[in-house]
């Protein structure tokens, strides 16, 4: 072979290879933006949210508490509590949150105290320290009030309130500085009874009741409604949904940090309480998992009007809150589940 045909070939063979690289590289670029990517996925960022809890008496409290720490969409910036002895159960919440392990960013205050009518069955487990970081991160110097509105400035229109208890910090909050309250991007609670009250024991359903939530200070209600803060209510119509025995057992036999200090708060809301069935009523949990699944349990528009003894009754006028009637309580159990355990209900 001569010379010159020897670097004509060897110059051919790099343009080929130059060309086939490119032309590679196009059909790769060609199919990555037909075929499906993780990169072309849009990503959910966490909604901020504050849990308002009145942890410490019945157990759904701390089902609900563990349901927001076990999903990846919510961004939890503190537990506030309500109700009682708000001071001991800030200390539930930290003995809880010290044992469970990663979350010491999450805050914790205490709420506006007040007597109660009702047994705190699980204040031996709030009572006893348990290590040597148990109280860190409960901020005393700073009550649930002022954070919560030092939050709403801090991140306006973008903290979801997840309200579990009886509405006196949200009453105080609006009281406070109701311009500040109003930039919260939405309130999800539990609470009401709207065409359905607490069942019977034999699992009939019966008439309206006064909810324990909205009885035990139906202004803070009132004044929600008012407040012009979206509003989103699951009341006892779609919150009375059981944790039967194999669910329970599943949780119980995890094994996990997590679900070991729900199987030990709930022997002692057993012990401490009387007439319960042996299967909890998940009202709680309902409202964290509306926050991430609002298909679950979809809300109607409607006016609801509040009276002294915290009968929440629909009314006539434009609607004041979006409220769920009815749950899809097989959904609702599968995904608690899933997110406490990782095994789904079968």
């Amino acid at each position: 072979m001569q010379p010159g045909r020897k670097s004509i070939r060897v110059k051919s063979m790099k343009n080929a290879r130059i060309f086939l690289a490119v032309a590679a590289m196009i059909a790769a670029s060609a199919a990555a933006s037909q075929a499906p990517s993780a990169l072309h996925q849009p990503v959910r960022v966490p909604d901020l949210v504050i849990l308002d809890t009145d942890i410490g008496d019945d157990i759904d409290d701390a089902f609900a508490l563990a349901l927001a720490l076990r999903s990846p969409e919510l961004d939890l910036l503190g537990v506030t509590t309500a109700y009682g002895d708000t001071v001991l159960r800030a200390r539930l919440v930290d003995r809880f949150l010290a044992a469970v392990g990663g979350n010491a960013g999450i805050s914790i205050h205490a709420g506006v105290g007040s007597k109660a009518q009702n047994v705190f069955t699980q204040a031996a487990y709030a009572r006893q320290e348990e290590g040597p970081k148990c109280g860190i991160r409960t901020l005393f110097t700073i009550n649930a009030v002022d954070w919560l509105l030092d939050e709403i400035r801090l991140h306006p229109g973008q903290i979801t309130l997840i309200a579990i208890g009886p509405l006196t910090n949200v009453k105080a909050a609006i009281e406070r500085d109701p311009t500040t309250f109003r930039q919260l991007k939405r309130v999800v609670m539990m609470g009401g009874s709207i065409y359905r009250g607490y069942d019977g024991k034999t699992g009939a359903h019966r008439p309206p009741d006064a909810e324990w939530n909205i009885s035990r200070d139906p202004a803070g209600l009132r004044v929600l409604l008012e407040s012009g803060v979206p509003v989103f209510m699951m009341p006892l119509d779609s919150t009375q949904i059981h944790l039967e025995t194999p669910a329970r057992e599943m949780i119980f036999s995890h094994g996990s940090p997590l679900t070991d200090q729900l199987t030990l708060l709930y022997h002692q809301w057993l012990a401490g309480s009387e007439g319960h069935s042996l299967a909890p009523t998940l009202f709680d949990p309902v409202a964290v998992a509306y926050a991430i699944r609002p298909d679950l349990c979809p809300a109607t528009p409607m006016r609801l009007e509040v009276d002294d003894k915290g009968y929440t009754r629909p009314a006539d006028g434009a609607p004041n809150a979006q409220v769920c009637f009815q749950s899809d309580e097989k959904g609702f159990l599968e995904f608690l589940l899933d997110r406490i355990t990782g095994q789904a209900a079968h």
